[in-house]
C-alpha cells in the first residue's frame, strides 16, 4: 500500500498528448472514404495503413506460387476483371464485394474460372468458383469475413487461359472473430432464390440473388456463455441449375459471411420454356439441402 505522504507520480505530458490525439481521431470517424480508386492512402490519425490497393504481400506470394505457379496474371489497366469494395467498411464480418467482368460485348472469351481470396484471413481463398454455360455476365455480389486491414483479390481465369486480377486494399478487422446470429438454428441450410428484376429475355441477363441461411461458424467465435469457442461449420459447397445447365459451381469458406449470399446473372433464352433453377448446398457438417425457383412462373418484366 502507498503511504499517505508519498510524492505524487510526475504527469506523463506525452500519454495525455497521445490520448487527446486518439480522442479527437475518434470524433471525426471513418465517413466518406470508398477506396474505389487510386492508392489508399494513410488514414486520418496517421494509422501505418499506406497501402496500395495493387501492392503485394508475403501472404499473395504464397498463394500466387500455390494456386498459379509461374503463370502470368494481368493486371491495372490491362486486367479484365474489376473489383469493387469499400476501403472501409462499417461491419468486418460483412464487407460487400462486387466482381465485375471487363470483357467488351463482343468479345468471344468467357470466364471460366473465379477465385476470390482474401490476403490475411486464417484461411485466404474465400471461394473459386467453376462458370458454367447458363451464366450471363461474370458480375457477381458477395459479403466476406475480413479479420485484420488485408487485400482483397480477385482472379479471372478465362477460355483462353489468361488470368486477369484486380484487387483491393480494405480497413476493416474482427470479422472472423464475430459471433453469428443464432436465433433461428432450425432455419439452417434453407436456401432462398428470388428475381430482384423479374424475368430477362435479353443479352443482359437475369439477376439472381441466392442466400442461404446459416451462421457460417469460423471456429474464432466465442459463445458468450460457454465462454468456450464455436467449433466451425459453414457452407462448403453450392451448385447452381437452370434446367438441367450448369451455372456454377461454389466451392468455399468460411471467409463467406454469415448467411452466404450471392448474386449473379443468368443467360435466359429468348424464347420458350426456361425451366426450374435449382441451388443444392452441402455444409462442413455434411447437411445437404435444395433451394428451386420456377422461373417459368416468375414473369418477364
Amino acid at each position: 500500500m502507498t503511504p499517505r505522504h508519498a510524492a505524487p507520480k510526475p504527469v506523463d505530458t506525452d500519454r495525455r498528448q497521445r490520448l487527446a490525439q486518439g480522442l479527437a481521431f475518434g470524433a471525426m470517424g471513418w465517413a466518406g472514404l470508398t477506396g474505389l480508386a487510386g492508392p489508399a492512402q494513410a488514414a486520418v490519425g496517421g494509422l501505418p495503413t499506406n497501402v496500395g490497393h495493387g501492392d503485394s504481400s508475403p501472404q499473395w506470394e504464397s498463394l500466387r506460387e500455390r494456386l498459379f505457379g509461374g503463370q502470368p496474371i494481368a493486371a491495372g489497366a490491362a486486367s479484365q476483371v474489376q473489383l469493387v469494395v469499400p476501403l472501409r467498411a462499417a461491419y468486418g464480418a460483412s464487407v460487400p464485394v462486387r466482381i465485375v467482368s471487363k470483357l467488351a460485348p463482343g468479345d468471344a472469351r468467357r470466364v471460366r474460372r473465379m477465385t476470390l481470396l482474401v490476403d490475411k484471413n486464417p484461411s485466404p481463398v474465400a471461394a473459386t468458383l467453376t462458370l458454367g454455360e447458363a451464366l450471363g455476365p461474370a458480375n457477381f455480389e458477395t459479403r466476406l469475413r475480413v479479420d485484420e486491414y488485408s487485400h482483397i483479390r480477385v482472379v479471372h481465369q478465362l477460355d483462353d487461359g489468361s488470368l486477369h486480377m484486380d484487387s483491393r486494399y480494405v480497413k476493416v478487422s474482427g470479422g472472423c472473430s464475430a459471433p453469428p446470429n443464432r436465433e433461428s438454428p432450425h432455419l439452417i441450410g434453407k436456401t432462398l432464390l428470388r428475381l430482384p428484376e423479374g424475368l430477362h429475355r435479353d443479352a443482359g441477363g437475369t439477376a439472381v440473388d441466392l442466400t442461404v441461411l446459416h451462421p457460417n461458424d469460423t471456429g474464432f467465435e466465442l459463445n458468450q456463455v460457454t465462454v468456450m469457442y464455436i467449433p466451425p461449420h459453414f457452407v462448403r459447397s453450392i451448385q447452381v441449375r437452370l434446367g438441367g445447365r450448369p451455372v456454377f459451381d461454389a466451392d468455399m469458406d468460411f471467409s463467406v459471411s454469415e448467411n452466404p449470399s450471392w448474386r449473379f446473372q443468368l443467360a435466359v433464352p429468348g424464347e420458350g420454356r426456361v425451366g426450374r433453377l435449382s441451388a443444392d448446398i452441402e455444409d462442413s457438417k455434411e447437411l445437404r439441402t435444395r433451394g428451386e425457383l420456377d422461373l417459368d412462373q416468375a414473369g418477364v418484366a
